[in-house]
């Protein structure tokens, strides 16, 4: 992987918001002619600086309009329980993003629900997972930052 430079960080930053932006725009926006900026994605691509392009979706039209980040304790940190967990926590379509984590909690969970009783089903449906010993949720109030990549300096 080469180093990359002005350009393609302006690059990273255009796509990371507008993934949807025209070449020709692109181009125009970081000052470069419409081959040199295709050369850039396309090497960018390559170098695996852009994993690839999606469609940012409504959580709130589709999943619910609140966030919970729900922490979970196990009663052991086997590696059967960890994989039992995983491919459980996979079936729930409430579950947005979900962490192995170090400190107090083995995994932090972050759930989208429309209400209180869909919340209490979900929270139920993750009780019944084997080795489940503690959970603690905290409800969102208001997204502060939400970024889709890291900061480009």
């Amino acid at each position: 992987m080469q180093d990359i430079d002005s350009f393609d960080r302006k690059i990273l930053s255009v796509l990371a918001e507008q993934g949807r932006v025209s070449w020709r725009e692109l181009g125009d926006r970081i000052g470069l002619s419409l081959t040199p900026t295709l050369r850039r994605v396309r090497r960018l691509e390559a170098d695996g600086y852009i994993e690839g392009y999606e469609a940012r979706l409504s959580e709130p039209k589709l999943g619910g309009h609140m966030s919970v980040f729900v922490s979970i304790s196990l009663g052991r940190q086997a590696s059967d329980t960890l994989m039992t967990f995983d491919r459980s926590i996979l079936e729930l379509p409430e579950v947005m993003e979900c962490y192995l984590m170090t400190g107090d909690a083995d995994y932090l969970v972050r759930i989208v629900v429309n209400d209180l009783p869909h919340y209490q089903t979900v929270v139920d449906r993750i009780a019944q997972i084997p080795d489940i010993n503690h959970i603690k949720s905290s409800f969102s109030l208001r997204p502060v930052v939400q970024r889709r990549s890291p900061l480009l300096r």
